[in-house]
């Protein structure tokens, strides 16, 4: 019987290589790898066509896919993690003194209201300084992935011509969230950004997911061990990865590298799999897509993921 193959697309970080290089194999699939320039392409493609059979996605924009109907299902290997104090810059001259001061401004977000970066940005803003998120005019650079989504009332596209980094620049915006702007009256809002998240994983076990991994649902239904399969296939070589980083052999480390490196000294782990050792940071993520308007219904953990995956970890 021919091997099944899969096509499949997922970065190339330390996390996945093992995949990538073959030393980790799937037990009853192939890896068909296809690469996707830039990654967040696949996300549309994937949301949009159902062009592949397993994706890497921004977490948020399968929450949303999902709640539109799109035809895949998550398994919980989180391949992606940042914290996002650092997203946030703001113009120098906006009057900006402390992040409540946003309230009544207009702010920037790179690409679409339901992108990961930006929902975590703007829930640090809520959690950690108070500032109420409706009360802010949401200006956003390009479209939404899950093209049936509706944004809240108070987010609104660029001006046709304009770019966000200007606008910022010049003031127009008094912040944006997840955009590259080289001028000198911007600068991050909150200083010593990764500290700042490292003290909220320490405080508060804020460890934010940004990737996940989906796959398609016709093939979910047509071999039920594929989803548990995928997982052990990610969680390996996430291991191989981790026994490499804790060893000091990871070859010209990453600042990725590094971060993963901090958590471990806080944590122990830096990339744990599956619900269990997640739930807290699942259903915060699952609360804040409430409030801002990613969906309009409650969800639970286990709803985004495959049956067969609900109770492992790796």
């Amino acid at each position: 019987m021919a091997e099944l193959k899969l096509k499949t697309v997922i970065r190339s970080q330390g996390n996945n290589q093992a995949l990538k290089d073959g030393t980790v194999k799937p037990r009853t699939f192939a890896f068909e790898f296809e690469e996707v320039d830039a990654l967040i392409a696949a996300f549309r493609r994937m949301v949009r066509g159902n062009e592949f059979d397993i994706c890497e996605m921004a977490i948020t924009t399968y929450i949303c896919a999902k709640a539109h109907g799109k035809p895949m299902t998550a398994v919980p290997a989180f391949l992606v993690r940042a914290f996002h104090h650092g997203a946030i810059l703001v113009n120098a001259k906006a009057g900006i003194r402390a992040p409540k001061d946003l309230e009544g401004r207009k702010i920037g977000v790179n690409r679409g209201y339901t992108v990961t970066t930006g929902v975590w940005a703007r829930s640090i803003l809520q959690d950690e300084h108070g500032v109420d998120l409706s009360k802010v005019l949401w200006v956003l650079s390009g479209d939404e992935h899950v093209a049936e989504y509706r944004a809240p009332a108070n987010v609104v596209p660029i001006e046709k011509g304009k770019a966000m980094g200007d606008m910022l620049a010049s003031g127009e915006l008094a912040a944006a969230i997840g955009v590259e702007a080289n001028a000198p009256d911007v600068k991050p809002l909150i200083p010593n950004a990764l500290e700042a998240g490292l003290a909220a994983l320490r405080q508060r076990g804020h460890y934010p997911i940004n990737h996940l991994v989906v796959i398609k649902d016709e093939l979910l239904a047509k071999y039920p061990d594929l989803a548990a399969d995928v997982f052990d296939a990610f969680a390996r070589a996430k291991r191989h990865y981790v026994e490499r980083l804790k060893a000091g052999k990871v070859e010209k480390p990453s600042g990725i590298d590094e971060v993963h490196r901090r958590v471990m000294d806080i944590t122990g782990e830096p990339l744990p799999y599956g619900i269990a050792p997640n739930r807290n940071v699942i259903e915060e993520l699952i609360g804040h897509a409430l409030t801002q308007g990613i969906i309009t219904k409650p969800v639970t953990a286990e709803a985004l993921f495959a049956p067969s995956t609900r109770d492992l970890v790796g």
